[in-house]
């Protein structure tokens, strides 16, 4: 249904996301893994502005540099607008202007929050009124992540990730991302992944087929305590990454050298995040990280998922 439209753009925001634990099942016959993992999401966002159009169109800016993205129907966003319209019958279109702000490539969704932020804006504008659930199902049909961009908070995130419960979690938590200048592919590092447990196969515990997230994680989440957090971080996927881009060893040393209570490898990577124990301590590690001539971004969580923003 479209109902009478008010607006002729549309402003939304949404976030970048840090998973402070992922674990992975059992390669499956179909070659995908399910995951078991608590996302948070950060005020690292991308800005999504939406404007009425014949066709479905994207032009990037920001921070990012976003050369190499597609822009034709290829594009999460382009997709999430068209499915979005199919479902509703909107014959229109709309042209998407993306500022990009968190890293392509870098394991903390950005793709996803800007088809969370999408299908939010063309919602908006195009009066299609769809509701919560709607929009959720179609999230979900585009990426495992794209769900928690549209819930954002924090959230256990089961299946590929993308069945989601909300979690508890108390305060504010404060983070150090350092950027990479280069991407990572999560098949690549999937498959790394599974190469190393066939390596160590005598060595380790068999991969669970539907992984759970740990209690402790949970318990550090509601305590709203830093450092209790920072004992739960983890990431299965930390190793790989690091095995494919063995600079990021350094990077998590240098952090927690520098007064960090936790360094993790944020998703597939390459971002790393820093947990630190107070916003002078955040400040103090970035400084430092900086002075190392790294690319580093301050945020904190959690914060709220895509939603419209008044220009």
């Amino acid at each position: 249904m479209v109902t009478q439209r008010a607006l002729s753009t549309v402003h939304v925001r949404a976030p970048g996301k840090i998973n402070v634990f992922l674990k992975v099942g059992a390669v499956m016959d179909d070659g995908y893994h399910d995951v078991a993992t608590a996302y948070q999401a950060v005020s690292l966002y991308e800005e999504v502005h939406a404007s009425l159009s014949d066709d479905f169109s994207v032009s990037f800016a920001g921070s990012i540099d976003s050369s190499g993205l597609e822009v034709d129907g290829s594009n999460l966003a382009i997709r999430a607008a068209r499915m979005l319209a199919r479902k509703a019958g909107y014959r229109g279109g709309v042209h998407l202007e993306i500022e990009k702000n968190v890293p392509i490539a870098g394991g903390m969704g950005g793709g996803s929050a800007d088809a969370a932020a999408t299908l939010v804006a063309c919602d908006a504008l195009w009066g299609t009124e769809l509701g919560r659930e709607e929009l959720l199902s179609l999230a979900a049909r585009l990426g495992a992540d794209v769900p928690f961009a549209l819930t954002g908070g924090t959230a256990i995130g089961t299946g590929r990730g993308d069945q989601l419960s909300p979690a508890l979690a108390k305060g504010t938590f404060q983070w150090v991302l350092v950027l990479a200048d280069f991407g990572s592919s999560t098949p690549d590092v999937y498959r790394e992944l599974d190469r190393h447990r066939d390596r160590h196969a005598q060595d380790i515990f068999p991969a669970q087929t539907q992984p759970t997230v740990d209690a402790n994680v949970l318990q550090a989440l509601r305590s709203g305590d830093a450092q209790v957090l920072a004992e739960a971080l983890s990431n299965d996927l930390q190793a790989p990454a690091l095995h494919l881009n063995p600079s990021l060893a350094g990077i998590l040393e240098l952090g927690e050298e520098n007064g960090a209570l936790a360094g993790i490898v944020s998703g597939s990577g390459p971002t790393v995040a820093f947990l630190a124990e107070s916003v002078d301590a955040a400040l103090d590690l970035q400084i430092a990280l900086s002075a190392a001539r790294l690319r580093v971004v301050r945020v904190t969580g959690p914060v709220h998922g895509a939603r419209v923003v008044s220009d």
